[in-house]
């Protein structure tokens, strides 16, 4: 049987509280000390991954240091903690490793601890890419949207997610924005999508002035904090938070009854799969990074498929070709933790409506 390992890690000192209880009687700064010498842990085996094609098995494997640890750390230390996560997961017998949440950041993106590893290693961006955009125009249509008449705005276009979800995007869409740090990263990307679509791409450093005219939102920044706040939004907003952390507050929903948020890279992983770990999904549901070192093992692609801060239009429309083969799908929209149904929908475009 083929075998995988994706990396995990705390985003916050909260989710070392769900493991190690009395943690939760700690100072933030006690818990992230105790956490730099650790070695990396096993935590959970996968079992019970099948696809009309084969049958696959897994690990979590973790890597214990938070997400702010992970951003501020010196990168050679983060590093090291991150090869050993995956010498571990070579150890368990594991085939091809999928780098999660922050270890796919730093440095340069996953190149580094493939070149010290033994086994091929994938960020899984492709396949967040293909579910976000996939998963965002539905919803757009959902909320009484029409693409071609949509102002779209992507948040961290700088990033090889954004970059990749804007020319998707592009191709449908009725006027796009980049927003990113950086405005002489951005200009070549805008270039590049003017000449494939045709269409007139602008570019702003101001969140806040860019959001107020988007219909469509897709933010994947490598922020710590949530940069995306009630105020910002339009009234009938569609947004698409594929980072992690969150981009969006939580104010946003709690404030906002006629914008709908959704989160990015939800799919539903076929068997049903036991993951033994509990990341606050419904069962036989997991993120798309995880998913697409699930695909590329079932499928015995083991190669660094999404590896570096280069991503394409040709790769993302491939791992969801395969994920389509394989049974993988989108598992509707949650919003922080919480599944949203169709008259959640309803209510949100119905307030959208009245606020208009």
């Amino acid at each position: 049987m083929e075998r995988f390992a994706f990396m995990i890690h705390p985003l916050n000192v909260r989710d070392v509280s769900r493991k190690f209880k009395f943690t939760r009687r700690l100072p933030d700064s006690w818990v992230e000390a105790a956490l730099r010498p650790l070695p990396p842990i096993k935590a959970s085996h996968i079992t019970g991954i099948r696809s009309p094609h084969n049958e696959v098995e897994g690990w979590f494997v973790s890597c214990t240091l938070t997400a702010r640890q992970i951003m501020t750390l010196p990168p050679e230390f983060v590093l090291k903690k991150v090869v050993a996560a995956g010498r571990l997961a070579e150890k368990l017998g594991a085939q091809i490793l999928g780098l999660g949440a922050f270890t796919k950041v730093v440095g340069d993106a996953g190149i580094t601890v493939a070149k010290q590893l033994d086994i091929p290693v994938t960020t899984g961006n492709s396949y967040t890419v293909y579910t976000a955009v996939q998963g965002t125009k539905e919803a757009a249509r959902l909320m009484g949207h029409k693409l071609s008449e949509s102002e779209a705005v992507i948040v961290g276009a700088n990033g090889a997610i954004g970059s990749v979800c804007a020319q998707m995007l592009a191709e449908e869409v009725g006027s796009l924005t980049l927003v990113g740090r950086d405005r002489a990263k951005l200009e070549p990307l805008a270039e590049r999508i003017r000449f494939d679509s045709g269409l007139a791409v602008r570019i702003d450093s101001n969140l806040g002035k860019a959001l107020k005219q988007a219909d469509i939102v897709i933010t994947v920044t490598s922020a710590v904090d949530a940069i995306i706040q009630p105020e910002h939004l339009k009234s009938g907003a569609v947004v698409c938070d594929v980072a992690r952390p969150r981009d969006v507050s939580k104010r946003v929903v709690e404030v906002r009854d006629d914008v709908l948020v959704i989160e990015g890279g939800v799919v539903d992983v076929p068997g049903p799969p036991e993951f033994n770990l509990n990341f606050g999904f419904p069962p036989c549901t997991a993120y798309a990074c995880m998913a697409e070192t699930m695909i590329l093992t079932l499928e015995k692609r083991f190669e660094s498929f999404t590896l570096g801060r280069n991503l394409t239009v040709k790769q993302v429309e491939e791992i969801g070709r395969l994920a389509d083969k394989h049974g993988f799908k989108l598992a509707g929209f949650r919003s922080f933790e919480r599944a949203i149904a169709p008259e959640d929908i309803d209510r949100i475009r119905e307030s959208a409506r009245k606020h208009s």
